[in-house]
């Protein structure tokens, strides 16, 4: 089975604009994220899905190739569905361009787990560190259930307790690595507007449940942080040191 990886990388940010192009360590972040994409499918099999010809230009100089999408998409999901449209694969594996940690294994991992669980739409989690804050509304928390099926995903802390056990709970986040066939992403892509927890929570994957789809979520390796807002900028550069350079 043929897999790529698109990694959806639009300009306009709300919390940091320009975001695909901040350097980390002196290296546009959209570009760690093809690279690392690049050491699990091949380089041939990575793609940029962009809205911005700064973006494309940096992509095609670095070695890699993008394809120029509409500007107007609800989602990144919206975007890799789009560029997807027009590529022949039977797996596309959706990496974030503001998940520079992002580990090649996980990739090859959403990939199995697709070849095996082809009825599910596939999603990356980990635990949330002590060095994180489980009521950040920027870290998408998810409970799952015994099989790792997901049960719900909420900017709020999810599980809750009506007593003190809530300080013994291992809180559970997204890492934004999906995987589906293109029937699932043109269907996504079809349904033409948010729905309605999707529209309340700001998290794309709930989506998939309006159209009647259910989601399978895998772990993956805990050094991943993403950048969402400016002061993410640091940690990130120190994990990518450690990991690259100590």
């Amino acid at each position: 089975m043929r897999s790529c990886v698109i990694i959806p990388a639009r300009y306009k940010s709300s919390r940091l604009p320009g975001k695909p192009l901040v350097k980390l360590l002196g290296k546009p972040m959209v570009i760690w994220v093809a690279e690392t994409s690049s050491r699990a499918v091949g380089s041939e099999n990575v793609y940029v899905a962009t809205d911005d010809k700064r973006i494309f230009n940096l992509v095609i100089e670095s070695g890699y190739q993008a394809i120029l999408t509409k500007s107007n998409h609800l989602t990144g999901t919206d975007r890799v569905a789009e560029a997807a449209s027009n590529l022949d694969y039977d797996i596309y594996v959706n990496v974030q361009g503001d998940e520079p940690l992002v580990e090649p294994e996980d990739i090859l991992i959403a990939i199995e787990n697709k070849k095996k669980n082809s009825k599910y739409i596939i999603n990356g989690y980990t635990f949330i560190t002590d060095k994180e804050d489980p009521s950040c509304s920027n870290i998408p928390k998810l409970v799952t259930s015994e099989e790792d099926k997901l049960i719900y995903i909420s900017r709020s802390m999810i599980p809750g307790s009506k007593t003190n056990a809530s300080s013994n709970i291992k809180y559970k986040k997204q890492v934004c690595i999906y995987a589906y066939n293109k029937l699932e992403l043109l269907k996504f892509l079809g349904f033409g507007r948010k729905g309605f927890l999707e529209e309340i929570e700001d998290i794309e994957i709930l989506r998939f449940y309006e159209l009647g789809l259910e989601i399978k979520m895998f772990m993956t390796n805990n050094h991943t942080l993403a950048v969402d807002i400016p002061s993410d900028i640091t940690s990130v550069e120190k994990e990518l040191s450690r990991l690259f350079f100590s």
